[in-house]
C-alpha cells in the first residue's frame, strides 16, 4: 500500500507509511490517525533534522506546534514580525541564523530528539533550498511515530 499523504498538518511534503484505510458506512475509504500529538512531534523532529533549509510552511508548522505567535517568535530571533510572516509565506529565504535558533527552540520546547548534540552541526543544516524535503513517517506503530530518516541513522 502507498504511503498516506498527510496534508492535514498544513504541509504538502509529509507521508505516513503503514496507515491502513478502512471503509465507512457509505463504502468510502477513510483514514483514521490516532495519536495526533505523537505524529506532530515526529513531523517536527523530521523538520528540525532536515539537512537543508526549512520551508516557510515548515516554519509555520513548527511555530504553531510550539504555541507561539509570529510576534513572539520574531522577538526571540530578533527580527520584525513582518519578516516571520514573509518567511512563512515563502516570500524570502529564512535568515540562517534565525533558522538555527528556531530549530534549537523547537528542540527545547517540543522536547525533540534530533540525533545530534552539536549546535554546529544543526547550524550547518540551515542552508536555503529550492523545494521542501520529503518527510516520511513510520506509522506502523501509532503509539511511536518516527521519521524514517532517523530510524536508519
Amino acid at each position: 500500500m502507498a504511503a498516506y499523504q498527510y496534508r492535514e498538518c498544513g504541509l504538502d511534503n509529509v507521508k505516513i507509511d503503514g496507515v491502513v484505510p478502512c471503509r465507512d458506512d457509505d463504502g468510502d475509504d477513510v483514514v483514521t490517525i490516532p495519536n495526533i500529538t505523537g505524529l506532530h512531534k515526529a513531523i517536527a523532529t523530521a523538520v528540525v533534522h532536515h539537512k537543508s533549509g526549512i520551508s516557510g510552511k515548515e516554519l509555520r508548522f513548527l511555530r504553531t506546534e510550539m504555541g507561539m505567535t509570529q510576534p513572539e517568535l520574531a522577538k526571540v530571533v530578533h527580527h520584525e514580525t513582518q519578516s516571520v510572516g514573509r518567511w512563512e509565506r515563502g516570500e524570502c529565504p529564512i535568515d540562517p541564523n534565525a533558522e538555527a535558533l528556531i530549530r534549537l527552540l523547537a528542540v527545547e520546547r517540543l522536547k525533540l530528539n534530533v540525533g545530534t548534540d552539536s549546535v554546529e552541526e544543526l547550524s550547518g543544516w540551515c542552508v536555503a533550498t529550492a523545494a521542501p524535503q520529503p518527510i516520511l513517517i513510520d506509522g506502523n506503530d501509532p503509539s511511536n511515530y518516527r521519521p524514517v530518516e532517523l530510524m536508519a541513522a
